[in-house]
């Protein structure tokens, strides 16, 4: 394996490729320790050891994880990335429903930069509401359980301040994505992310090795290591429809007549549903801290018992139903098999056994549905998996950000393949033997 590394800082361009990504994913998890301006460190830091072991917080925990632990600590980069992920969320949904941004989409090269223009505009957008309500939030007292005096100074210039900062940030964390897909490796949103939850890894697993002990610690490598081949197992799986092109004469020339295959993964929606089900689910929560902040209502604390707390039948039944109800939207958002079906028919291409035409996008729709749904459970269970472990062994839902846990392994191996794969495709290309064997 070690041999196979050789070849990628013997290659120039390569090496350079590799080279900016670690001085960004430097630079991010540099700006994701450094406090922003008007925020008492030694406070927060507190504060959020306090929080992460209890209940509260819990409406922040997945961002917090994409963020490595920046958000609750109010980082110069405390937004991240989520800004410019809901952005293009948005702005895929939007293709859809809106007749222009499909137009766009069509139009190739010149409409994918006017669409990822659209985009940017939007992230500001996002990252300038998102950090105004988290400073709004710690201004009130209402980000961190029983933590006051996390600003050094509530008036308006100060708080205004602190979200120009924040807004910068996300706004700089954008451009570093976009920097490490042009110019880098991989896609720079999926890195920074990956570089965010591995930034945690060392700490988490630090805390269960002193809490637990040293059998509960190798249990849970071991788990990890489970999670980890059955990931990797069904990250690869693909179902191949053969595809074979007719022969066809252009001028003195003779195309097609070969055989390929249209693979379909398992899990074609990736972590997208994971992401939503999860972001529906802290809803609630910040609905409760926001509006009815120690109330004791009866709708507040069937809330808390049943949809906040993620060890509760409720929760792990809603978190369920709504990652399967995600996957078969997102896999029907993004992949249409009428328009395969028209881009094989356009270039000669056809299924055996399958009409061109109609009787294909029937026939791709029919076994897109067939794999979608092992694909949905199999995102389920994977999401599910420390919220199962809440429920059978009573640990409270201090144990809801549970390190390695379904979420992070589904992410940090969708990642890790991805990359690899694409350095792989480098060395191909110039006739090496490949990063993998």
């Amino acid at each position: 394996m070690l041999s196979a590394l050789v070849p990628i800082f013997r290659t120039p361009e390569l090496r350079r490729k590799i080279l900016i990504v670690l001085g960004i994913l430097v630079l991010y998890r540099l700006g994701a320790t450094l406090p922003s301006p008007g925020v008492n460190f030694g406070t927060i830091t507190e504060c959020v050891d306090k929080a992460t072991s209890g209940d509260s917080g819990q409406v922040y925990s997945l961002i917090n994880m994409f963020s490595g632990g920046a958000l609750l600590q109010l980082s110069v980069f405390a937004i991240g990335i989520m800004p410019y992920i809901t952005a293009s969320i948005i702005i895929q949904l939007l293709m859809v429903v809106i007749p222009r941004f499909e137009t766009l989409r069509k139009e190739g090269q010149a409409g994918q930069a006017k669409i990822t223009q659209y985009t940017r505009y939007l992230t500001v957008a996002l990252a300038l509401l998102q950090a105004t309500a988290i400073v709004a939030m710690a201004s009130r007292g209402n980000l961190l359980p029983d933590c006051p005096g996390i600003l050094d100074d509530n008036g308006i210039f100060s708080l205004t301040v602190i979200v120009a900062t924040m807004t910068a940030g996300a706004i700089l964390v954008m451009w570093f994505g976009e920097l490490i897909t042009e110019r880098g490796i991989g896609n720079g949103m999926s890195l920074l992310i990956f570089a965010g939850i591995a930034s945690r890894l060392p700490a988490d697993g630090q805390k269960i090795l002193q809490s637990q002990g040293g059998l509960a610690f190798g249990l849970v490598c071991f788990a990890v290591f489970l999670i980890l081949v059955a990931v990797v197992f069904v990250e690869q799986g693909q179902r191949r429809i053969p595809v074979q092109y007719a022969k066809r004469m252009v001028g003195r020339k003779m195309y097609g007549g070969s055989s390929t295959y249209l693979p379909l993964k398992v899990n074609t929606a990736g972590v997208i549903p994971v992401i939503f089900a999860s972001s529906l689910l802290y809803l609630p929560q910040l609905v409760i801290q926001l509006v009815a902040s120690g109330s004791t209502a009866g709708w507040v604390q069937w809330i808390q018992t049943n949809l906040v707390n993620p060890g509760s039948t409720w929760h792990i039944v809603i978190y369920f139903a709504l990652i399967i109800f995600f996957t078969y939207f997102y896999v029907a958002i993004t992949f249409n098999p009428e328009e395969r079906a028209d881009e094989m028919k356009k270039f000669g291409g056809f299924i055996p056994g399958i009409r061109p035409g109609k009787p294909t996008a029937d026939y791709l729709n029919y076994v897109l549905q067939r794999i979608t749904l092992p694909g949905s459970l199999y995102l389920g269970i994977i999401a599910i998996l420390p919220n199962l472990f809440i429920e059978l062994t009573g640990s409270g839902s201090n144990m809801s950000n549970l390190p390695f846990g379904g979420t992070m392994v589904l992410i940090i191996v969708v990642v890790a393949l991805d990359t690899t794969k694409q350095i792989e495709s480098q060395l191909m290309q110039r006739n090496y033997e490949g990063f993998l064997k």
